[in-house]
């Protein structure tokens, strides 16, 4: 089917709309995922009988497919009485999911200070969240943005998954234009154009707030 530019030009608005939905899903699922990705790891390092049944928990998370994860929550939790539109479920399910790993990546970072800092810090006899605050987290942080930057484009590439519970993001609208007007090239075509757009754009600001906090941070 040859393409129709007077077609792709009449469904970008659309599509547009349904872009705006990716993104949010995006930010608030990484939000959710960087948040308790960082209380996860604390938590281990904070009080040390949870880190066994954590472990259990993220590798039970890495394990299994977002997909599986999105079904659950949206399926299965009402069951329960937990009841949650399409959208909530699947950034509930999207944000638990990359949480698992973010956590990894803030257990790395944290497992790469040096132990005489968090001497010093007892000796000094400095509360435990004073600690983190001040001195531990803000040198966590900077060797971690490329990993967690990472996470943030792959959560972005995920979001097609959301389709499967009838969220209206990008890939669902897409579908839905392509079954009305039996036009599919247009459509999947400029999806995949914008996921490459965004995905470039991302890892190119990511690599530059890289070098801004690596500029920033003493050596």
């Amino acid at each position: 089917m040859m393409w129709d530019w007077s077609f792709a030009l009449e469904i970008l608005p659309t599509l547009a709309s349904a872009a705006i939905i990716t993104i949010e899903a995006t930010l608030i699922g990484f939000v959710i995922a960087a948040l308790l990705g960082l209380a996860l790891a604390l938590v281990r390092i904070a009080i040390p009988w949870t880190a066994w049944p954590i472990s259990v928990l993220v590798e039970l998370i890495r394990s299994t497919p977002l997909l599986i994860q999105i079904f659950f929550l949206y399926f299965v939790f009402p069951k329960f009485g937990v009841v949650l539109d399409a959208f909530t479920a699947g950034v509930i399910a999207i944000g638990l999911h990359y949480a698992a790993y973010c956590s990894e990546v803030y257990r790395a970072g944290f497992d790469n200070i040096p132990r005489g800092q968090w001497e010093a810090s007892i000796a000094l006899n400095l509360p435990q969240w004073a600690t983190f605050r001040d001195i531990i987290i803000p040198q966590v942080i900077p060797p971690i943005v490329p990993a967690l930057g990472n996470y943030l484009v792959a959560l972005f590439k995920e979001t097609p998954l959301l389709s499967a519970i009838a969220v209206l993001e990008l890939m669902q609208t897409a579908k839905i234009i392509g079954s009305d007007t039996f036009r599919y090239t247009e459509p999947m075509t400029l999806v995949g154009l914008f996921f490459l757009v965004m995905s470039l754009v991302s890892a190119a600001l990511i690599r530059i707030l890289e070098r801004l906090l690596n500029r920033r941070t003493p050596r």
